[in-house]
């Protein structure tokens, strides 16, 4: 039997709702720009029909522009040119991304003193050259407005500014002279910086009973705990996901946000990647709750409630030989997922791993436990080269808001992280700072912490910073900076020196201690080059396990507290913590799995909803179909730990009927310091709710499930979905098969695409495709034929490509209610396909740009021949002689096309032209902040921005595919 392959559940069920949107969508547009013409949006000045009456889109914007007075901008030569820059040509500098922890090797393109784009660095033996949408979008953070520009210190409710350094310290070092000798405590999320860690010793040094406090916004405190109790060391071991054969995972979502999925992607994709005579896979079991990245990409998948989960590890260790009891678990298919999951890792002791996202201490000795049995220990775990991830103990943190609210604490100076918005207990951290005498932040940001600082220095950005990372043990990962600071900012390192009276600064503190490691400053200047400094092999070696620990921890798992409603509190691949929540690109990137942009949600499953909410999706009832076709969700409460927040619901397939799922990271709040619209939080505020109120505290650790209270509230919200629209109107676009045939017939997946062209053949009465099946006249076309191969069986849908293309292309930003619009502009995207069952089904992700295909259907129905085929094989878009009729979108089988609707990207004959939009409701703020003279230095002078009223897709990066002819 054919297997269905369907993207919601209207497209499913094709049911009449869903049928009615797709038929409009290219004809009256689910937001015509007509609606838009009545509010006089699209031109402050010159209603668009009289507009068009004389002129083209494409002249009008030249024309007005021709009969405005334009600025004079005085163009100065180089009297002596710097060696290394030369217009027009991009240089590349090695450096490393830093966020809370996360270390990403990379190179960075700067173009005329801007750094524009970053890429992997493949002199990475751990990252390879991988990057993450994260990293990707880190660029545009360098260029967000909301970035803090100089000191300041806080008179009464305002901060005013410092007007140097130098009084600044003086002020700072005044207010810890008189805080009486109390202790001084550092705040900062995981430091793996060897010279940094460096000075913050000698800084405590200086400040007897002081302290530094690690406290990560997603805590890995079980982790630590529960390796120091088995192995004797507080650390996180090299996972090597390569070596394994076969890969149980029980939550984590290594893939996506779990630990360090840069690195674990890649060696995921070693063993899912089809080489040689015989073919082999790993096979990967997945375990969770709802549904995640990691457990889309599994082989067999398995659904619990959050309750169940140290119940699943317990009946694998016992089944394993474990000597512990193994728990009764009703649910049949649980039962089987174990059974399926101990029969893999007993075939293949020694090249199996178990890896667990609890943050419960107990359930990891479990895991340990487990792993010990199958041999994994110095194999696939490995205890040799430990993993600097993550080291924040979450007692640390909360000991430190009860000295605080007890008048221990004298100072407070806090670095890279934002408990104020991030600690389950907020309300009780914000209550403890204000009886901090001295509180400094060098937090780059106004966030939610920093205003509620007495003192503000920020940071350097990464991209204009020197420094280095130590990711895992002995392997070293350097910064270095590739544009001069934009504001009046200074390295927490150099705060940190003069606060401990040295007066030399970091870049010099720096150099010195690299090359006195490295031996000589030849040898430092390589490494600043190749950007890492790694051994030639790494080592790898098991650790002396401690069983005596097991019994205890079986029985604190026990039978944990069960609910009819279960929350489970994720990550998402977009989003992460929420630190760069203030990024347009990050916020408008679909999220892999629910397609969902700008907002979280409560993600629930058919079953949920119909039980909650009465909607029915899976049917064809009305009210299903307008829930799945229509852009506003109805909303319910979910109380936890005694905190409440409203959210939409999200129904999608492959969350267990009893779990709802929130995403951490959105509803950020931070304060506009420079007190205007423009300039703070576009992106963030009012972006989704925050969750981390409703995480948990046990006494040990932070919890991130929990029983729920759900409640249903006949209120809606407007969620932005991209993959409810651009139908292909049920045309073949995935074609997969199993291992199994492929080794059989390697011809197999293309069976039913063979069949179609043998059709289109025989109706053409020819025997050749490419002469007989088509309209089109032949053409000989010699030389060069760009193509892009994209392996679909290691591509894990993580969206990396996404932001990348973005960054590249100057895509436009568009807004949420743009994107609920169908108006979204991304060149490229990864659709997201289900099939088999609805409860627990199959997933397919499939990467969708232009094709770029020979005899295209777009090219012949252009009026003004906008789009054409080049000799080299490109589908090629002439910008400027596009009058926007959007046949060729229309013509699109794989709906790639995009059109520009609104003046996205600032056009200078409108200038006034965004603010009734943002008024009007038609765009966001965010859209503002990609007009904005900071944040369009990012922009690619490679890539034509795009104006309003043409259309737009991907062009195989055609400047970089002319850069490599040129050299």
């Amino acid at each position: 039997m054919e297997k269905k392959y369907w993207q919601n559940f209207g497209e499913l069920n094709q049911s009449e709702a869903f049928q009615q949107t797709a038929e409009k969508e290219f004809k009256e547009e689910l937001l015509p720009l007509e609606d838009l013409d009545d509010k006089g949006l699209l031109d402050a000045k010159t209603p668009r029909r009289d507009f068009l009456k004389y002129l083209g889109f494409s002249t009008a914007a030249a024309t007005l522009a021709a009969s405005c007075e334009i600025p004079v901008r005085n163009v100065v030569p180089y009297l002596q040119k710097p060696d290394d820059l030369t217009p027009g040509i991009s240089n590349y500098y090695a450096s490393t991304c830093i966020n809370e922890g996360d270390v990403t090797p990379v190179i960075v393109k700067q173009r005329d003193g801007r750094p524009i784009k970053v890429e992997g660095n493949e002199m990475s033996s751990i990252t390879k050259g991988g990057t993450s949408a994260l990293v990707q979008a880190s660029v545009l953070d360098l260029y967000d407005t909301t970035r803090l520009r100089y000191p300041m210190q806080k008179v009464g409710a305002d901060f005013k500014e410092v007007s140097t350094f130098e009084a600044f310290d003086k002020i700072i070092g005044d207010a810890m002279t008189s805080i009486a000798g109390k202790p001084v405590v550092l705040l900062t999320s995981t430091i793996n910086s060897p010279s940094t860690l460096q000075i913050i010793a000698e800084f405590l040094a200086k400040n007897a009973g002081s302290r530094h406090v690690q406290y990560d916004a997603i805590s890995y405190s079980g982790m630590l705990l529960a390796n120091e109790a088995c192995y004797g060391k507080r650390a996180l071991p090299s996972y090597h996901f390569e070596n394994a054969k076969v890969i149980v995972s029980i939550g984590a979502d290594f893939l996506g946000t779990w630990l360090s999925p840069v690195e674990f992607a890649v060696q995921y994709a070693q063993n899912r990647r089809i080489t040689g005579e015989k073919p082999a896979m790993s096979q990967h079991i997945h375990f969770e709750s709802a549904l995640s990245l990691t457990g889309s990409n599994a082989d067999d998948r398995f659904v619990h409630k959050p309750s169940e989960k140290g119940a699943v590890a317990l009946a694998l260790l016992a089944k394993l030989g474990g000597a512990v009891t193994a728990p009764v678990l009703g649910d049949a298919q649980l039962n089987r997922g174990i059974d399926v999951a101990v029969a893999a890792l007993n075939a293949n002791k020694g090249a199996a791993l178990v890896v667990c996202g609890s943050n419960d201490v107990n359930l990891q000795i479990i895991v340990n436990a487990i792993n010990e049995a199958i041999g994994a220990n110095g194999k696939t775990v490995n205890w040799a080269v430990s993993s600097n991830y993550r080291a924040g103990i979450d007692a640390d943190m909360v000991k430190l808001v009860e000295d605080m609210n007890a008048g221990a604490v004298g100072a407070l100076l806090i670095k890279s992280c934002n408990p104020a918005y991030t600690y389950y207990d907020s309300k009780k951290f914000i209550a403890a700072l204000a009886r901090v005498p001295v509180s400094v932040s060098f937090n780059a940001t106004m966030n939610e912490t920093t205003e509620l600082c007495k003192y503000s220095i920020p940071s350097h950005h990464w991209l204009e910073s020197w420094g280095d990372a130590e990711p895992k043990t002995g392997y070293i990962s350097l910064l270095q900076p590739t544009i001069n600071p934009l504001f009046k900012t200074r390295p927490f390192e150099t705060s940190l020196l003069k606060l401990a009276g040295n007066a030399v600064d970091y870049e010099t503190y720096f150099k010195t201690y690299w090359v006195a490691k490295l031996g000589t400053e030849d040898a430092y200047n390589t490494a600043l080059q190749n950007g890492v400094v790694e051994p030639a092999a790494m080592p790898v070696g098991g650790g002396t396990f401690n069983s005596a620990g097991i019994a205890a921890a079986v029985a604190k798992i026990g039978t944990p507290k069960a609910g009819n409603y279960e929350l489970v509190i994720y990550q998402k691949v977009s989003m992460g913590s929420g630190s760069q929540a203030n990024n347009p690109w990050l916020q408008e990137l679909p999220d892999p799995v629910s397609k969902v942009t700008w907002d979280n949600y409560a993600m629930v499953s058919p079953a949920f909803a119909k039980s909650i909410i009465g909607i029915d999706v899976v049917g064809n009832q009305r009210d299903g179909d307008g829930y799945e076709v229509h852009p506003e969700k109805p909303t319910i409460t979910i109380t936890a730990n005694g905190k409440t927040i409203e959210l939409p619901i999200l129904i999608l397939p492959g969350v267990h009927p009893n779990v709802v799922a929130v995403a951490l990271g959105y509803g950020r709040q931070s304060a506009d310091i420079n007190k205007t619209a423009e300039h703070i939080g576009r992106s963030a505020n009012g972006a989704g709710r925050n969750a981390y109120p409703l995480v948990g505290f046990d006494g040990t650790g932070f919890r991130y499930s929990t029983v729920a209270d759900v409640k249903k509230t006949g209120n809606t919200y407007v969620l932005a979905q991209t993959q409810v629209h651009g139908s292909s109107e049920s045309r073949p676009v995935i074609y997969e098969g199993s291992l199994k045939k492929f080794v059989a017939d390697p011809e197999h997946v293309l069976e039913e695409a063979n069949h179609e062209r043998a059709m289109l053949i025989a109706a053409s009465g020819g025997k050749d495709y490419v002469k007989d099946a088509t309209i089109y006249p032949d053409y000989s076309k010699p030389g060069i034929k760009w193509g892009m191969s994209i392996d679909l069986n290691t591509c894990t849908g993580c969206s990396a490509c996404v932001v990348a293309c973005t960054a590249e292309n100057n895509v436009s930003v568009v807004g949420k209610k743009q994107v609920a619009a169908a108006h979204e502009m991304h060149w490229l995207r990864i659709d997201r396909y289900f099939t088999g069952d609805m409860n627990n089904p199959d997933v397919v992700f499939q990467p969708m740009l232009c094709q770029h295909c020979d005899n295209a259907p777009c090219e012949n129905v252009c009026p003004v021949a906008a789009t054409n085929h080049s000799t080299e094989g490109l589908n090629q878009m002439t910008y400027n002689r596009c009058i926007g009729t959007r046949y060729c979108a229309n013509n699109c089988p794989f709906k790639v096309r995009r059109f520009n609707w609104l003046d996205y990207n600032g056009s200078d004959s409108f200038p006034d032209n965004q603010n009734p939009m943002v008024e009007q409701g038609y765009m966001n703020e965010s859209v503002l902040q990609m007009n904005d003279q900071l944040t369009r230095m990012v922009l690619n002078p490679d890539v034509t921005v795009r104006s309003r009223g043409v259309i737009e897709k991907c062009s195989f990066c055609v400047q970089r595919l002319q850069d490599s002819k040129l050299e």
